[in-house]
C-alpha cells in the first residue's frame, strides 16, 4: 500500500462546494507529507505557510499556480531535481478512465509546476529541461491529466512538443493516448487556446487519424471533441475529414463523426446535418 496520501474528494462537483476547495489545507498537508517522505531536507512548514498564504480568494487554476510557486521556493532550485522528487511521490497510475472522481485534481499543482518551470533553462541550471518536463507530463497524465500543462510547451516549442505527442500515440495507457489528442485541441475548455492551431489545425490531423479507431471511448471522445474544435474555425476542413472517415466507418467511428459535427448541426448547418445523417444520426 502506498504511503503517499491524496485528499478525500467527492465524485463530482457539488453545488455548494466550489471546486477551488479541492486545493485547500488538506491538499497542501498531503503534498507536504508526501514530499517529506522522500526528501528529508524539505521544509514542510515553510512550504505550507507559503502555499496557504492569501490562497482563500483564488480560484482553482490560480491556486494551482500559487502552490506551484511554493514548491518552487522550497524544493531544490534545479527543475530536474525538484521534478524527480515530485515524481517519486506519485500514487499508482489510474487503471480506469471513467468515474475517477475529483481527488485527481490534487495533481493540478504538480502539472502547473511543470508548465511554469519546465520550459526555461534558467530554472534548470542552464540545461534544457524539455526531456524532464515531458517525462513528468507522461507520468502525471496517468494520474490526472496533462492536457493543461502540455499547452504552454506547444506554444513555446511547437514542433518538438507535437513530435513528443506523436511518439506517444501507440502507448499502452489510454490516458497517454488521450493526451495526444486532448492536449493539442485548439480550443480546450479551461485551457489556454493555441493560436497557431486555431489559425491552422492541419498539423494535428495525423494525430486524429491515428486515434480515430482507438479501442478506448475515452480516447475516441477526445478525437471527436478535437475535430469539433476544428469545425468551429474551419468547418470545411472538419467536414472533409468526416466525409473521408465515413467510408467503411464502423459504429464507433460513426459516433465520433456525429459527435464532431454536433455543434454546427445544432446551429442549422446543412452540411453538418447531412454528415450526421450519413453517420446514422439525426
Amino acid at each position: 500500500m502506498t504511503p503517499f496520501r491524496i485528499p478525500v474528494a467527492p465524485r463530482s462537483i457539488q453545488k455548494d462546494n466550489p471546486i477551488k476547495f479541492l486545493l485547500d489545507t488538506e491538499a497542501v498537508d498531503c503534498l507536504a507529507h508526501n514530499i517529506g517522505l522522500v526528501h528529508s531536507a524539505f521544509d514542510g512548514h515553510a512550504f505550507k505557510s507559503l502555499a496557504l498564504t492569501n490562497i482563500a480568494a483564488l480560484g482553482i487554476m490560480d491556486r494551482s499556480a500559487h502552490i506551484a510557486a511554493a514548491l518552487k521556493a522550497t524544493l531544490p532550485a534545479k527543475f530536474s531535481e525538484a521534478t524527480d522528487i515530485l515524481l517519486s511521490t506519485l500514487t499508482p497510475p489510474n487503471v480506469l478512465t471513467e468515474r475517477l472522481g475529483l481527488s485527481v485534481f490534487f495533481y493540478l499543482p504538480h502539472t502547473r509546476f511543470v508548465s511554469d518551470y519546465g520550459r526555461d533553462p534558467q530554472h534548470n541550471g542552464g540545461e534544457d529541461p524539455f526531456d524532464t518536463a515531458m517525462r513528468a507530463q507522461y507520468e502525471l497524465t496517468r494520474r490526472f491529466t496533462a492536457e493543461f500543462s502540455i499547452r504552454p510547451f506547444l506554444m513555446h516549442d511547437f514542433e518538438r512538443t507535437l513530435n513528443q505527442l506523436t511518439l506517444w500515440l501507440n502507448d499502452a495507457d489510454p490516458h497517454v493516448r488521450r493526451l495526444c489528442s486532448e492536449g493539442c485541441r485548439p480550443r480546450l475548455p479551461w485551457g489556454a487556446r493555441i493560436p497557431q492551431l486555431i489559425k491552422d489545425p492541419r498539423p494535428t490531423l495525423p494525430i486524429l487519424e491515428a486515434l480515430k479507431n482507438d479501442p478506448s471511448l475515452y480516447v475516441r471522445r477526445s478525437v471527436a471533441n478535437h475535430l469539433g474544435d476544428i469545425a468551429k474555425d474551419h468547418p470545411a476542413l472538419a467536414f472533409e475529414v468526416c466525409e473521408r472517415w465515413l467510408t467503411n466507418a464502423d459504429k464507433d467511428l460513426k459516433w465520433v463523426i456525429r459527435h464532431a459535427v454536433r455543434h454546427p448541426a445544432k446551429q442549422g448547418n446543412a452540411h453538418a446535418r447531412a454528415i450526421r445523417l450519413a453517420a446514422g444520426g439525426k
